[in-house]
């Protein structure tokens, strides 16, 4: 409805993890870095933490568009699996028809792909989102497939991606065999309000936005009150101020607009 009314192109706060939308924050550039870092020198285990709603998809998302063509990744979204059905959706999201249900064959199958890769110069690496969520079997698993490896470096880059409850799991005793490879560890923060200015005025630049500073100063202090500076909230208070504005007829954001935003999204905040 707003659209028009603020002349922009396609809505600026879906919370759809489009990599185009991804606004680098000083947390976000350096975990944006640190994990190519990771998966291009191959160090192995990398794990990414961050709260609810804080991006971590979609980094992840714009750190697979960004890898070059010697790295082949595949991203596995629903970890509530079995060791074997991880398995298998690794191989699946690699491009492999799993030819077994045993899980030793289905290892197998595994090495000799990245064995074939690595002799063509290829990188494989895999992310696995909400890892908090694995199972200590599965986390097991994952781990003995770090041991796939040639003299030279790891065949596998692992992506664990999770929320903070991720790095209680790994600080179990029964994982630190596990805690003990992992080389490369990054966690995205907050927005603090300064950022929160900067990410609205983003969103809506790329979204087609003329003006793209629509929110004014006490509006965005309003938001990140609100929002915590976690990007998700941000963008739910973001588009229904941005109704508020159009059914107000108000050419700017004020603090006004975002109020009537919070009262609507109630609970969720």
């Amino acid at each position: 409805m707003y659209l028009d009314f603020y002349q922009l192109k396609e809505a600026p706060f879906n919370v759809t993890p489009d990599p185009r939308f991804l606004f680098f924050a000083n947390h976000h550039r350096e975990a944006f870095d640190l994990l190519r870092y990771g998966i291009e020198h191959r160090r192995g285990f990398i794990v990414l933490v961050g709260e609810v709603g804080s991006g971590k998809t979609t980094l992840c998302r714009a750190v697979l568009a960004s890898l070059p063509r010697e790295i082949h990744a595949a991203l596995v979204l629903n970890p509530m699996l079995t060791a074997t059905q991880l398995l298998r959706a690794v191989l699946r999201d690699l491009g492999l028809e799993a030819h077994s249900r045993d899980r030793l064959h289905l290892v197998g199958q595994l090495n000799e792909y990245l064995l074939h890769r690595a002799a063509e110069g290829i990188n494989v690496a895999v992310f696995i989102d909400e890892a908090q969520n694995l199972a200590l079997e599965v986390m097991e698993q994952v781990r003995l497939l770090s041991n796939l490896e040639t003299d030279q470096h790891k065949l596998l880059q692992i992506v664990l991606v999770g929320q903070p409850e991720l790095k209680e799991r790994l600080a179990l005793p029964e994982l630190r065999q596990l805690r003990q490879r992992i080389l490369v560890r990054c966690e995205l923060k907050p927005l603090n309000a300064v950022e929160v200015g900067q990410y609205l005025a983003y969103r809506l630049q790329i979204a087609g936005a003329p003006e793209p500073w629509l929110f004014e100063e006490s509006a965005v202090r309003l938001v990140h009150k609100h929002a915590a500076g976690i990007p998700r909230l941000i963008n739910a208070i973001g588009d229904r101020a941005l109704l508020a504005g159009y059914v107000a007829r108000v050419a700017r954001i004020t603090k006004s607009e975002v109020a009537r935003a919070v009262q609507d999204l109630g609970d969720l905040l």
